[in-house]
């Protein structure tokens, strides 16, 4: 099949609307569904990201997208109880292959901004990573393969119309890429840069040079989460698995900063408090995040306020105060963070620090290196200049 029709591109008013190959036949064949415009590209580039963090790491890898930016993405390290329970696995129909992990990892780390995403796994979609997909509002998923099962699971989701994507993992598309933006034709190399390599940490003009295996994986999974990232972006990666995504900020600050606000967050979800949140039965999974949400947020008065609580909980929670959040971030360590671009100003260590940076991955190349430097130093952080910018666009 060398092209397929699409219903209408990004908004309806956008037609006729299709996905073609120039040369050869599609890579991709649609097993359940009718994917739109936006589904693809979300499918395609969430697909790349996978791909290569598979390759990197040796693990088994999964992207939850929304508007062609990654929500999350982790490889499939085993879980402790305390993020089975804060993902919602920790009564998962069937035991958690690596796959399924690396899915539940990816979705959960951000729930609120996951809500109906295309998901990508780098493995044969198994039975498990279905039973999991099957409860969570999403778009669709794209995999090199599905089990029997999974694909029977799958299909039956959303009435049958739900978005189901095989593609050829032996692909390899043309070396030069091109796209239109206003009838004029853009052409370029495709960003065929490898991110899994030691030369990466070749360069370390901090006086802390120490960078342990499990903080250069999580540098990899970082720069190529960042690599499928809308610009500016940075990206809080922990334990193997992106935890804080900041994506198409005009300021590299305030994507340092949102991606900060969204590390916190995921580590405040693992607070005593958040963890015995007294939900009333049977609460529906988006009404619970959205809840959790806000109970951390400064705005925690909307859900606890008297004559609202009740549709929440069973009883009145205790709030979780500024001075319990402050100190509860603090104990959170060992994160790194990378960068699509050079910083500019060490005001990025600073905020990087409150959540718990230890190590760094960017490019270097600023007039200013000097002063990034030495906030590095200040705080006994570990930065590589990698030398390789990341935009995506």
């Amino acid at each position: 099949m060398k092209e397929l029709a699409l219903k209408y591109g990004c908004n309806p008013n956008q037609k006729p609307s299709r996905i073609y190959m120039e040369e050869g036949e599609l890579p991709i064949e649609v097993l359940s569904g009718k994917p739109g415009y936006i589904n693809f590209l979300d499918a395609l580039n969430s697909w790349q990201l996978v791909k290569e963090l598979k390759e990197a790491t040796g693990l088994p890898a999964a992207a939850s997208f929304k508007h062609v930016s990654p929500a999350g993405a982790a490889v499939g390290l085993p879980m402790n109880d305390t993020l089975k329970k804060i993902y919602w696995v920790e009564d998962a129909p069937l035991p958690l292959t690596p796959i399924a992990t690396a899915y539940a990892r990816a979705r959960g780390a951000d729930r609120m901004s996951s809500y109906g995403d295309f998901i990508a796994l780098s493995d044969t979609c198994d039975e498990a990573t279905a039973m999991l997909i099957k409860r969570e509002v999403s778009d669709g998923v794209i995999a090199p393969d599905f089990t029997p099962k999974a694909l029977e699971i799958l299909k039956e989701k959303r009435k049958g119309t739900y978005n189901v994507i095989k593609i050829d993992p032996t692909y390899v598309p043309n070396p030069i890429e091109r796209k239109q933006c206003f009838g004029v034709t853009f052409e370029q190399g495709r960003n065929e840069i490898k991110l899994n390599g030691d030369e990466l940490f070749a360069n370390i003009p901090t006086d802390n040079k120490n960078f342990t295996d499990e903080a250069k994986r999580d540098l990899m999974i970082a720069l190529i989460t960042l690599k499928y990232t809308q610009s500016n972006s940075v990206c809080y990666v922990k334990d193997g698995q992106a935890i804080g995504i900041g994506a198409g900020q005009q300021s590299r600050i305030h994507c340092t900063r949102l991606a900060g606000n969204k590390a916190d967050i995921w580590w405040l979800r693992q607070h005593p408090k958040v963890l015995n949140l007294p939900f009333v039965p049977n609460i529906r999974r988006a009404d619970r995040d959205n809840t959790i949400d806000i109970y951390i947020s400064e705005d925690h008065d909307d859900v606890l306020a008297d004559g609202v609580w009740q549709q929440f909980f069973t009883e009145k929670p205790e709030v979780l105060t500024r001075e319990e959040k402050k100190e509860w971030i603090a104990k959170n360590t060992n994160v790194a963070l990378g960068s699509d671009a050079f910083f500019p100003f060490g005001d990025n260590i600073e905020r990087a620090h409150k959540s718990g940076v230890q190590y760094v991955a960017q490019a270097g190349g600023s007039v200013r290196d000097d002063h990034v430097i030495e906030t590095c130093n200040k705080y006994g952080i570990a930065m590589a200049f990698t030398g390789i910018r990341l935009f995506h666009h």
